[in-house]
């Protein structure tokens, strides 16, 4: 299970490196026109469209990357197979169809019906959930890794082979979409009364709602308890009662801004000192690559609150980290509530908001969020600093590689005769059967194992050659691997 996670996690890091650069455009967006994002200003619209172009489409986004990256050869026929998937569960777990399959008049679950919640749940499986995304990119990549070389009979032979496995992987998301057309709704209406019951628990219950927040990050089902606490649900509607200074909402227990300020802490100061912390404990080797993504995700998050680039950078990889990181937002959302520091946010807890809810007549001791959050910076970095190292855990930048993998290859190297180098220390292009490339290295297939001619691949500047099995060369080049692939495909 653990390899399966760490292999999971590796194939995120694709869909997860293009989400800092959408977090950062839809907050300067947000900046520019806080009220109507975007009704004001052709620029706001601007950028927070474009941002909002892959943050509302994660769960496509999630299918396509993790079918691809945990494909056996990173083939283009598996992220198909992944977005097959995703499009198929989508479809049938639309509120109208659900309400076809399952016989019930769809009018009884529509948005405001608190007696009848539970369907409303499937509102939540659209483009942009991530779970649904995940869960789609398994089943695709499980599709193409168990069916891509199966041969049909000469009446179906057209279908065989990796052309099947979209197939297949239609099938696998349709009895998956069945469990979940049961499940879903009673995991959506267990978890919105569960966050009814801890309304009445005050700050403790502000803690528990945090939590779980946090911890159901992964599966997509926080959105149930928000729908408690920071929207109508059952009347509390803590944004907009934070926005729309609403006064008459403030009781002994309850005061607007008190399911929101606790996250400040974490999004603009505890995630990003902790993607700090795994960029120090990168090796050597990959720290250019880990900088590169896990600097930029702590930026997003501190300055837009979006903190999904670094939390699905660990929380497969590191699933304890996950908990940890769980159980400390819970604690700040509680400390915030006890002690009576109130803040809210339009779109996200970062930077852009806090500096907009200081000047909100709701915001009370706002400031001692940030303090709060400079503590929580040091806590965030020394756990994460520690239990990487002493639990020899695989995050970002600490991946196993063969040694030099990562070195980087001159500016003025050339990539042909490098290619040519290989193809021949190969066995020329008639023993090559297959070519793909992942992070640094080329993925090969040969007929003739005996014609493989390792002295003479290693004559160009590569870090190294693995034998992973019969038929299969890994050539370890470097981050410009596909540079060196694509001079290879034009030989081949």
């Amino acid at each position: 299970m653990k390899s399966s996670l760490q292999r999971l996690g590796r194939a995120l890091m694709q869909p997860v490196a293009v989400l800092p650069l959408a977090a950062l455009l839809l907050g300067l967006g947000y900046f520019i026109d806080p009220t109507d994002w975007g009704a004001n200003s052709v620029i706001a619209a601007f950028l927070i469209k474009s941002g909002d172009a892959i943050l509302s489409n994660l769960g496509i986004i999630f299918a396509v990357g993790v079918a691809f990256g945990m494909s056996k050869d990173s083939h283009g026929a598996a992220a198909l197979s992944g977005l097959v998937a995703f499009l198929t569960i989508l479809m049938l777990l639309k509120p109208e169809n659900v309400a076809l399959l399952r016989s019930f008049d769809p009018k009884w679950a529509e948005a405001g019906n608190v007696d009848n919640f539970a369907f409303q749940g499937f509102s939540k499986v659209n483009n942009g959930n991530a779970f649904i995304g995940i869960l789609s990119g398994i089943l695709g990549a499980t599709a193409y890794n168990k069916f891509h070389g199966v041969k049909l009979p000469d009446a179906f032979a057209f279908f065989s082979g990796r052309r099947l496995t979209p197939i297949m992987s239609s099938f696998m998301a349709m009895v998956a979409s069945l469990i979940l057309m049961f499940i879903w709704p009673a995991v959506y209406q267990g978890l919105v009364s569960f966050g009814q019951t801890l309304l009445g628990m005050g700050p403790v219950g502000a803690g528990i709602y945090g939590f779980f927040n946090r911890l159901l990050i992964p599966t997509g089902l926080h959105h149930a308890l928000n729908q408690v606490f920071w929207f109508d649900l059952v009347g509390i509607s803590d944004i907009n009662n934070f926005l729309g200074n609403v006064q008459e909402s403030i009781t002994a227990t309850y005061h607007p801004g008190m399911y929101q300020a606790g996250f400040f802490p974490v999004m603009m100061f505890g995630l990003p000192a902790a993607a700090i912390a795994m960029f120090t404990v990168a090796k050597p080797e990959r720290k250019k690559y880990a900088k590169s993504v896990l600097l930029a995700a702590a930026l997003a998050s501190f300055l837009t609150g979006v903190t999904e680039p670094i939390e699905f950078a660990f929380m497969f990889i590191a699933p304890q980290l996950f908990l940890v990181h769980a159980l400390l937002t819970g604690i700040s959302v509680f400390l915030a509530a006890q002690l009576g520091w109130y803040a809210g946010f339009g779109f996200s807890a970062g930077f852009v908001d806090m500096f907009l809810s200081s000047r909100n007549p709701m915001a009370e001791n706002w400031y001692m969020l940030i303090v709060l959050g400079l503590v929580y910076a040091a806590i965030y970095f020394l756990i994460f600093r520690f239990a990487i190292v002493k639990l020899n855990l695989k995050t970002l930048g600490r991946e196993d590689v063969v040694e030099g993998e990562n070195t980087e290859l001159a500016a003025d190297t050339n990539y042909t005769a490098m290619a040519r180098k290989i193809l021949e220390g190969l066995g020329g292009k008639d023993n090559v059967t297959g070519s793909t490339y992942c992070t640094t290295r080329l993925r090969l297939t040969v007929k003739d194992d005996s014609l493989v001619n390792e002295e003479i691949i290693r004559q160009t500047q590569i870090a190294g050659i693995m034998r992973p099995g019969k038929g299969n060369v890994q050539v370890v080049v470097g981050p410009q691997v596909q540079f060196v692939h694509d001079e290879f495909e034009k030989l081949l």
